[in-house]
């Protein structure tokens, strides 16, 4: 039963990617109420599950470190967040780069390597999240809802970032490719187990990135946010997580 629910939300991953096209509302400016909701609740979500999470992986890591020249290294959890979020974030610059020289790639022949590389490493970054429904081991069912209607949330405002900076090329290979990821790593976590360690790395590494992406798309003035829409989005949110 477990298995099959964690299958529906790397589906529903898929899917979320797969239509991202069709979600006319999310380059809207002034932003829609409904994304100004939605950043609310990826928000929430960070300060109250996802930072806790990250101090429960650094004592795995310390614990397994120990003996190691690395044991006499402290916060060794963050530094991986830290290094996801540098990564991401010099990604980020490179396409809002080459978005300002107004260069636009007509046939895949011309699409940069700015281009393949940022949707390489978002392709990583949504296998890591379809391989950890499994391995994360939720303690309830509704932590894995919560987990699935974060992360779609967060998804859609993924998907419109990516499509401002990269414009049809993006609906054209990259909207595909990240459509199949999270259900690529929902497989691969069926076949291969890494351990409650190499569970840690990938969920600090995806911590990172999360954090800069949750943060960068709500933050930027030129977005024109619902301030109500977020503020409620992240009261509720995070009454719901406190409650489960």
């Amino acid at each position: 039963m477990y298995i099959a629910l964690t299958f529906f939300c790397a589906l529903g991953f898929s899917l979320l990617h797969f239509f991202s096209k069709h979600m006319k509302f999310a380059g809207k400016v002034p932003r829609s109420k409904f994304l100004s909701l939605a950043a609310g609740v990826s928000v929430a979500y960070l300060f109250v599950h996802l930072l806790p999470e990250l101090n429960k992986y650094q004592k795995v890591l310390s614990k397994e470190l120990t003996n190691t020249v690395l044991g006499y290294i402290e916060h060794h959890i963050y530094l991986v967040a830290m290094a996801g979020l540098i990564l991401f974030y010099a990604l980020e610059k490179k396409a809002k780069k080459k978005r300002n020289q107004k260069e636009r790639a007509q046939s895949l022949a011309e699409v940069s390597g700015v281009f393949w590389v940022h949707m390489g490493l978002f392709f990583v970054y949504n296998t890591i999240i379809g391989y950890l429904l499994l391995n994360q081991q939720f303690e309830q069912v509704s932590s894995l809802i919560f987990y699935f209607l974060a992360l779609a949330v967060h998804f859609i405002a993924n998907d419109w970032s990516l499509r401002r900076h990269h414009e049809k090329v993006y609906d054209q290979y990259g909207r595909l490719l990240l459509s199949f990821a999270s259900l690529f790593g929902w497989l691969l976590a069926l076949f291969v187990e890494i351990g409650e360690f190499g569970v840690s790395v990938l969920f600090a590494f995806v911590s990172g990135g999360m954090i800069l992406n949750i943060m960068k798309e709500e933050l930027p003035e030129e977005q024109k946010s619902s301030i109500s829409s977020f503020i409620v989005g992240s009261i509720v949110f995070t009454a719901l997580l406190l409650l489960i």
